[in-house]
C-alpha cells in the first residue's frame, strides 16, 4: 500500500472529488482527518472508513476560519501523532461578473479557495518540518488558466492558488513538497452549479463534456488517482507543478 503509515489531512472531504481522494486514501493504507462543514455526511464517510478498516477522523468546520485549520492540524497529531500530507480540496464557486457579485460572495469565495490554503498550510508544515518531510497538494482548477462567464472570484482565487503554490515549493524545499492539481470538468455537485452562469444548464454541462476530447465528464475517481500518485513516494522529484487533469479540454 502506498501510504501506508502515512497521516493525511483532506478539506471537502465530504463529497465529490474529496469524498474519493479519502477513501483511495485509506485504501492505501492513510490515517485521514476529514474536514468538511456537513457534519451528517462527515460522520458518515467517518463511519463507512472505520467499518472498512480505515482510520478516520472527521473534524466540522469551515475551512475559511483561521482557527479550524488549526484544529485540523491538532487533531491530526492527536488521534495519529504525526501529519504527513495534506490535500486542500474545498472550495466554493462564487459566481458573478465583477460588477455582478456581493462583496460579501467574493470575500467567501476568496477565503475558502485561497486563504484556507494559506491558513493550513500555515499550521501544517511546522508538524511536517518536524518529521524532516512531508507534501502538500492543492486542488486548483483550469480557470486558473482558462476564463468563464461570470466566474470573477473563482478564476482569481485557482490562478492565485497555482502562484502560491510555486511560492510554497520553493520557499520549504526540499523537506516539503507542494504541488497541485487543475481539473476540468469533473460530474460533481461544483460543475452543475457552475452552469447555473448559463441560460440552459442541462445542455451546458453535456457541451462541455462534449468539448472534451474525451467525450465525457471527469470522474471523482480520476481525480483521486492523480492526488494518489503526487502525494505518494513515487512522486518524490516532483515538486511547484500544476497539473491540469481534464479530458483533454485545454487543447481546444
Amino acid at each position: 500500500m502506498r501510504l501506508q503509515g502515512k497521516t493525511a489531512i483532506i478539506t471537502g472531504a465530504t463529497s465529490g472529488m474529496g469524498k474519493a481522494t479519502a477513501e483511495r486514501f485509506v485504501q492505501e493504507g492513510a490515517s485521514v482527518i476529514l474536514s468538511g462543514r456537513d457534519e451528517f455526511r462527515g460522520k458518515e464517510l467517518e463511519k463507512n472508513l472505520i467499518q472498512q478498516g480505515g482510520k478516520a477522523v472527521f473534524v466540522a468546520g469551515d475551512i475559511s476560519q483561521i482557527a479550524v485549520n488549526e484544529t485540523l492540524v491538532r487533531e491530526a497529531i492527536h488521534n495519529f501523532g504525526k501529519l504527513d500530507i495534506v490535500v486542500t480540496n474545498a472550495g466554493k464557486l462564487g459566481l458573478g461578473s465583477v460588477t455582478d457579485i456581493s462583496f460579501e460572495e467574493w470575500n467567501e469565495t476568496i477565503g475558502a479557495n485561497l486563504n484556507s490554503v494559506f491558513y493550513l498550510s500555515r499550521f501544517a508544515i511546522p508538524e511536517m518540518q518536524k518529521n524532516g518531510k512531508g507534501v502538500i497538494l492543492a486542488n486548483s482548477s483550469i480557470a486558473a488558466f482558462k476564463s468563464f462567464p461570470n466566474h470573477a472570484a473563482y478564476c482569481a482565487s485557482k490562478a492565485a492558488l497555482v502562484a502560491l503554490v510555486k511560492e510554497m515549493a520553493l520557499d520549504y524545499g526540499p523537506t516539503i513538497r507542494v504541488n497541485t492539481i487543475c481539473p476540468g470538468p469533473v460530474d460533481t455537485p461544483l460543475i452543475w452549479d457552475s452552469a447555473k452562469a448559463f441560460e440552459d444548464p442541462d445542455s451546458i454541462v453535456q457541451q462541455t463534456a462534449n468539448n472534451t476530447l474525451m467525450k465525457r465528464l471527469g470522474r471523482p475517481e480520476d481525480i483521486a488517482s492523480l492526488a494518489l500518485f503526487l502525494v505518494s513516494d513515487e512522486a518524490s522529484w516532483i515538486t511547484g507543478s500544476a497539473y491540469p487533469i481534464d479530458g483533454g479540454i485545454l487543447v481546444k
